[in-house]
């Protein structure tokens, strides 16, 4: 898997202070190391020779105060477009705002007062920053001694850390500024950096723990707009700033749920801002313990649903998996069952229409929860992440081969016999290997609905894997149930066994295909192995076949050679695989996918078709090959200037990951249009015409 880095740059911009920091997603010890090595770089700021900044610092006073008045300083800061700076509280890395005052004698300055932060997770970090130009305001109190009409000279030594997502580099600013003492008009920037600030709630809240979850009990009328909230804690160590936050109405009382952190620092008081979201600025609040009220309406927020959203994403999941019947990885075992079930008496096909149920129903839900164990360790992983590992493509590769040589007539794998079947555990085998062979493609209402799981707790999202599984597993059950099905399928004849090899067809081309997905994730020599080892596999089906056929039993051996099998593609065959990405190109000239070009060619005001793929994704495959990848859409996007972004999702990249998952797509395909002129993007459908895109251009 590619390693990213994160990257801390020398003050005089030389690189010759940069430290690379392997992936270290979802270890807090990280923020240690930032803090750390930021301490040391920032020791040696004065000692390095100064280099642009990439945020502008300026100092600028409110008006004109009296003799022993108050007056309101304010620190402009101006990241560069990409960049980024911190709250107080950075989160899990990164460094806030450090001053030194220089002041007349007499004079104090108080806290400073930050605006409302944003969320940023990086490797599963997370990070509470401004993308934007934020003001951060400090009280002055001027000595009651000065005199009025002079100018008092104020100056402070400001140093603070500026990042993107790839890098952060620690700056500094001496500024300089005058007061004057007297009276007068003020700066009107001020009111809407105040306006900016959280607003300060008139009753203090209280705070309780219970077993490793902070439960925080706030005043909150409840009349008033909640969107999309998120909790800042100003006091550090307390929570982990990841994980998801939950949010519950109890009357006029909101209640907050959010993970503790594994060594949480003992508090007596906890401050802190609630984000109540988008533009809808934020109060800043004070708790002490005391207690916290039970029940209450769950609201909107991380981790949070509604009934609608899980509505939505259990039926987008069924219909996705009903089509996956279609697929020519499933579609031949599925036929295949089918008649063998024909064959059989209402109550077989009934109990093994249940037990084929159960197991794919069962495989959905082990995949699903693996998925979300990993994401809540920190991964970023998504739908079919499996077909993102070389030893996982190496398995599904002989599997392929094993059940091709089956349906060609080498040998018989009582499972998938159309003879006679292998009774409720053969029906429950091909019911596993039926949808951990299917789940490659995220197709249509599939994806969104997979999405939606992300962000729904995990009962309601292992629901939507269920609903998944009952989705691919329903034509097979409705066979076993359902007598007037079972007797629309053709009378039993020698025809069925032609049938059988014809089947093999498309299960040897998702072999061929999976064979050159190993030589795309692993390279040539991983992918020869492989082809070496499916040749292997085979020949001893062949010898399989031919005990089978002379009236012995094969199970005692069986077994144990299927196992060394699986252990040399799983364990050995990957140690093979290179990890060197090769890029292919495509008609339209794309350009890989990279969240700062993009951001430069939103700035630029280009229309951008964005659009994210792998290898192996069959519905991705079809739409670049019927729509993208076409000559009609390639004069057009050339015509009009089109920027064509490319995310390619073969392996694992953290990056693309977060994307989708911030589009609502827990897999591929995903397509965005950035329209001409700026604009927020527009989600296409997961089925792409030429006419489609074309009309893009037109709009």
């Amino acid at each position: 898997m590619a390693r990213r880095a994160l990257l801390f740059k020398g003050p005089d911009g030389t690189g010759n202070a940069l430290m690379p920091i392997r992936e270290l997603a979802g270890i807090k010890t990280l923020r240690i190391i930032a803090m750390f090595v930021t301490a040391l770089l920032l020791w040696a700021v004065p000692h390095a020779q100064a280099a642009p900044n990439h945020m502008r610092a300026s100092l600028i006073a409110e008006g004109p105060a009296q003799p022993g008045g108050t007056v309101t300083l304010a620190l402009l800061m101006q990241p560069e477009a990409g960049w980024h700076g911190y709250w107080s509280n950075p989160g899990d890395a990164g460094y806030g705002l450090t001053l030194d005052w220089a002041l007349p004698n007499g004079a104090s300055t108080g806290a400073m007062q930050f605006p409302v932060p944003q969320t940023l997770v990086i490797q599963g970090l997370m990070n509470h920053v401004y993308e934007h130009d934020y003001a951060v305001l400090v009280p002055l109190k001027l000595p009651a001694d000065a005199t009025p009409g002079t100018l008092l000279p104020i100056s402070v030594k400001a140093q603070w850390l500026v990042c993107t997502n790839e890098i952060c580099v620690p700056e500094r600013a001496e500024l300089q500024g005058t007061v004057t003492v007297g009276s007068g008009a003020g700066d009107k920037r001020f009111e809407g950096w105040r306006a900016t600030m959280p607003a300060p709630l008139d009753r203090p809240g209280t705070f309780a723990v219970t077993g490793q979850t902070l439960r925080l009990a706030l005043p909150f009328p409840a009349s008033a707009p909640l969107d999309a909230p998120h909790l800042f804690l100003k006091t550090e160590r307390i929570i982990d700033y990841a994980a998801a936050q939950r949010f519950f109405r109890n009357g006029d009382t909101l209640v907050v749920e959010v993970p503790m952190a594994k060594s949480p620092a003992p508090a007596e008081k906890i401050e802190g801002v609630l984000a109540m979201g988008k533009d809808a600025g934020g109060i800043a609040f004070a708790s002490a313990r005391g207690a916290v009220p039970e029940g209450g309406d769950e609201v909107g927020g991380e981790g949070t649903f509604t009934a609608a959203t899980l509505a939505f994403a259990l039926f987008g999941a069924f219909l996705g998996g009903l089509i996956l019947n279609v697929m020519p990885c499933v579609f031949p075992i599925l036929s295949l069952k089918a008649l063998a079930l024909a064959r059989g008496n209402s109550h077989n096909a009934r109990s093994e229409g249940l037990a084929y149920t159960a197991g794919v129903v069962l495989a959905c839900l082990l995949l699903g929860g693996v998925m979300l164990a990993l994401r809540a360790g920190g991964e970023q992983v998504g739908w079919a992440f499996q077909l993102q590992e070389p030893g996982v493509v190496a398995v599904l590769l002989l599997l392929a081969v094993a059940i091709t040589a089956n349906f060609a007539g080498l040998y018989e794998l009582p499972g998938l016999s159309v003879e006679r079947g292998a009774g409720h555990s053969g029906a429950f085998g091909t019911g596993l290997l039926a949808a951990f062979v299917a789940t490659p493609c995220t197709g249509p209402f599939m994806a969104a609905a997979m999405g939606a799981a992300l962000v729904l707790p995990t009962w309601a999202a292992l629901g939507v894997f269920a609903a998944l599984g009952v989705g691919l597993a329903l034509p097979f059950l409705l066979i076993g149930f359902v007598p007037a099905l079972r007797r629309l399928l053709p009378k039993p004849g020698k025809w069925m066994e032609r049938f059988r090899r014809i089947m093999a067809i498309p299960m040897a081309l998702t072999a061929a295909g999976l064979l050159w997905l190993a030589s795309r994730l692993g390279g040539e020599v991983f992918a020869a192995v492989l082809l070496a080892l499916a040749i292997v596999l085979v020949i001893a089906l062949w010898r399989v076949g031919q005990v089978q056929r002379g009236g012995r039993s094969t199970l005692r051996w069986m077994a144990p050679a299927a196992a060394v099998m699986i252990a040399l593609a799983a364990i050995g065959a990957p140690r093979l695989a290179s990890t060197e990405v090769v890029p292919e190109e495509d008609m339209l000239g794309s350009v890989p996918f990279d969240e700062k070009v993009l951001a430069d060619a939103r700035a630029n005001y280009m229309p951008i078709f964005l659009y994210f793929t792998a290898d192996w994704c069959l519905s991705c495959k079809v739409n670049e090959k019927a729509a993208i990848e076409t000559s009609t859409v390639d004069a057009a996007f050339r015509l009009r200037g089109v920027m064509v972004m490319k995310g390619d999702w073969t392996r694992r990249d953290p990056k693309i990951t977060r994307f989708l998952a911030s589009h609502g797509a827990a897999g591929v395909p995903l397509y965005l249009w950035y329209p001409n002129g700026g604009g927020e993007p527009r989600q296409l459908p997961q089925v792409l015409t030429k006419d489609m895109l074309v009309e893009l251009v037109g709009e």
